[in-house]
């Protein structure tokens, strides 16, 4: 018999792909896209409220991030990486001491967070410490006339305060003080009235979390003490001091205080 020749046959088939018919798979891709521009921006936009010790916070944590590390929370690191920048804003500037470091970084977080309200806010460095007032305004006043109730804009401003100061060490003294335009409603005169003040804004302070451990002082000094001497009825004169001493009992002297150098 005859060998018989094999013949194969191969067969190919080209599978049509389906992006023709249905847009192709760049559609996914540019949404993706645009997804992660929006987390991306929206990421900027709430570092941008953040103050600048806690944003550098958040850059170290994501830049020693390491996955290995199961359990070890953004909180739980937190407490000891802002040590860390604290000790390496310390260390870059030898020459200042712990109230001008601290000064200077309360003037970036006013700037960065109480913009509208910086004209109010007043901040220098006294003997041991720093003090931080907030002041009326010729028709902007921080209190109402003849109330010791905060407005809404002192409550923002002591808000921002109390969280930048609460982690400090050192005590905190408040003191409340008034212009020279007489003031009497019953037993009420500018003494009850300015120690009201320098009550409700420590009231304020504590509830924003600080320690009321760390009050060393509440007090009113009426008219007294003027921050603008040649003008006692000055609306500036009406304000809330709040000094933050960072030498360890120290005794701070009032008239000393009003005589410190400006910021």
């Amino acid at each position: 018999m005859a060998d018989k020749q094999k013949t194969t046959i191969i067969v190919k088939k080209i599978k049509k792909g389906h992006g023709d018919h249905h847009g192709g798979s760049w559609k996914v891709a540019y949404a993706d896209f645009v997804t992660a521009m929006m987390a991306f921006f929206l990421l900027l936009w709430l570092l941008s409220m953040l103050d600048p010790i806690k944003r550098a916070a958040v850059a170290d944590y994501f830049r020693h991030f390491n996955l290995l590390e199961s359990g070890r929370s953004f909180m739980e690191a937190s407490s000891a990486i802002q040590k860390e920048i604290k000790t390496t804003l310390e260390e870059s500037a030898p020459g200042e001491t712990p109230a001008e470091k601290f000064k200077d970084m309360m003037k970036r977080v006013i700037e960065e967070r109480l913009k509208e309200l910086k004209d109010h806010i007043m901040i220098d460095t006294v003997e041991g410490g720093v003090r931080i007032q907030i002041v009326d305004l010729e028709g902007d006043p921080m209190f109402p006339s003849g109330s010791s109730e905060p407005t809404k804009k002192a409550k923002e401003i002591l808000k921002v305060v109390a969280e930048n100061i609460k982690d400090e060490k050192g005590k905190i003294a408040v003191e409340g003080h008034t212009d020279a335009v007489p003031f009497r409603k019953g037993r009420i005169t500018n003494w009850e009235l300015s120690t009201d003040r320098a009550s409700s804004a420590r009231r304020e302070l504590e509830e924003n979390g600080v320690d009321p451990a760390k009050i060393a002082r509440v007090v009113g000094y009426a008219d007294t003490l003027p921050l603008i001497q040649d003008d006692p009825k000055d609306p500036r004169n009406r304000r809330i001091s709040i000094i933050l001493m960072f030498e360890k009992g120290q005794k701070q002297n009032t008239e000393n205080l009003i005589q410190g150098k400006q910021g």
